[in-house]
């Protein structure tokens, strides 16, 4: 019985998840794992809107995935030592994640990468999941990135099919969730070293159902979109981009 592990980043939702969806539909059990990064959160100021809305979404995360029979182990580290430890601790086979196109980012992954395969013997595999199309996927006729945005719009749209934004299941396979030995619970907003924001006065919809709200929201306006998305008095945008930033929508929903 081949085990994995999920390594949840800029993707904190259940639904509609690549890398999520691969490992279920792969493996027997599949251990899902978020670390808060220490050499991100340190250097922040203690009360921090983006530390505070990923904590509320991280908390519904691993709500909802104890509902299917799993949760979320959380670490506090450095991400390349802390992945490649816990994956030769569960002896998974493999770890997944969805691709993240930072520069940063990139030098972690491929830090990662390097030693999950020499510290834990197993993969190290990503998906595309935080945009429809990547890399070289739509360049113009001469093979080259888009400088202007209304050409490259419509090559993207010329390029879209159903397929480029078919959800990724998860719930159909959840019965392969599993629970780590020594479950923690996830730590206080307090202990991670922040203080509490003004999220919740702001009225910022939080998490997975609160993006869920903010989509539904604007479903009901976009008919409007073009006439009142220049007026901030006005509810006329969507509201959502702090969801995709941190992955509590999926992008294929909204398209």
């Amino acid at each position: 019985m081949s085990a994995a592990l999920v390594w949840f980043r800029r993707d904190l939702r259940v639904d509609d998840h690549a890398a999520l969806s691969a490992a279920l539909r792969r493996h027997d059990r599949v251990f899902c794992v978020f670390v808060f990064d220490r050499t991100i959160l340190d250097p922040l100021p203690r009360v921090d809107r983006r530390v505070e809305f990923i904590w509320h979404a991280i908390c519904e995360l691993d709500a909802t995935l104890r509902q299917l029979g799993g949760a979320l182990i959380t670490r506090q580290g450095d991400p390349r030592a802390v992945i490649p430890a816990l994956a030769a601790q569960l002896n998974v086979v493999a770890v997944y994640a969805n691709r993240d196109y930072e520069p940063a980012a990139r030098q972690r992954d491929e830090a990662v990468a390097a030693n999950v395969r020499r510290l834990a013997n197993a993969d190290f595999l990503t998906s595309k999941d935080q945009v429809i199309f990547e890399y070289d996927e739509v360049l113009t006729k001469q093979g080259k990135p888009f400088a202007v945005f209304t050409p490259y719009r419509r090559a993207w749209l010329q390029r879209l099919t159903a397929a480029d934004y078919r959800a990724h299941p998860v719930r159909d396979h959840a019965a392969h969730l599993e629970l780590a030995d020594g479950m923690t619970p996830i730590p206080s907003l307090a202990a991670l070293g922040f203080e509490t924001t003004d999220l919740t006065t702001l009225g910022v919809p939080l998490g997975m159902s609160g993006a869920q709200h903010a989509f539904d929201n604007f479903t009901r306006h976009l008919d409007n979109y073009a006439a009142t998305r220049d007026f901030p008095a006005l509810e006329g945008t969507s509201r959502l981009s702090v969801h995709l930033r941190f992955g509590t929508l999926s992008i294929r929903q909204l398209v």
